[in-house]
C-alpha cells in the first residue's frame, strides 16, 4: 500500500514517516484491496489536523484526527479510518447474501403435516 503524506505548516520528517507507516500498516493486511492512502497533516491555532482519505471499493473514505499533539492525532485519525472502512466493508458483504424467505407459521405447519416422518 502506497502512503502519500504530505505536511502544512508541518516538516514531515522521516520519524513522522515512520509513525504513519507504523500506525496504517495494519490497515493494508485487513484491507488487502487498498491501494493507496493520501495523508495529510496540518497545524493551525495550535492544533495538529489529521485528514486520511482513500478509495475502497467503489467509495471514497475520510477520517480526521485533531490533537494538540501530532502523533495522537494521528492515532485518532488511522482508528477512525479503521472504523470506517470495516463499516463500508460490512455494507458490501451484506449486500452480497441473499436474504432468506420468511414462511408463514401456518405454511411451515402444513408443510410439516405433509411429510412422512414415519
Amino acid at each position: 500500500m502506497k502512503i502519500n503524506l504530505s505536511g502544512h505548516h508541518v516538516d514531515v520528517t522521516d520519524t513522522v514517516k515512520q509513525h504513519v507507516e507504523e500506525k496504517f500498516s495494519k490497515l493494508a493486511s485487513h484491507f488487502p484491496t487498498l491501494i493507496s492512502l493520501d495523508v495529510i497533516i496540518a497545524k493551525e491555532h495550535g492544533e495538529y489536523d489529521v485528514e486520511v482519505s482513500t478509495n475502497y471499493e467503489g467509495s471514497r473514505i475520510a477520517a480526521k484526527g485533531l490533537d494538540a499533539v501530532m502523533y495522537p492525532a494521528i492515532a485518532s485519525a488511522a482508528k477512525k479510518l479503521d472504523a470506517a472502512l470495516k463499516h463500508r466493508k460490512g455494507h458490501l458483504k451484506a449486500d452480497k447474501h441473499a436474504k432468506p424467505e420468511v414462511t408463514a407459521p401456518e405454511i411451515a405447519y402444513e408443510k410439516v403435516q405433509e411429510m412422512d416422518l414415519r
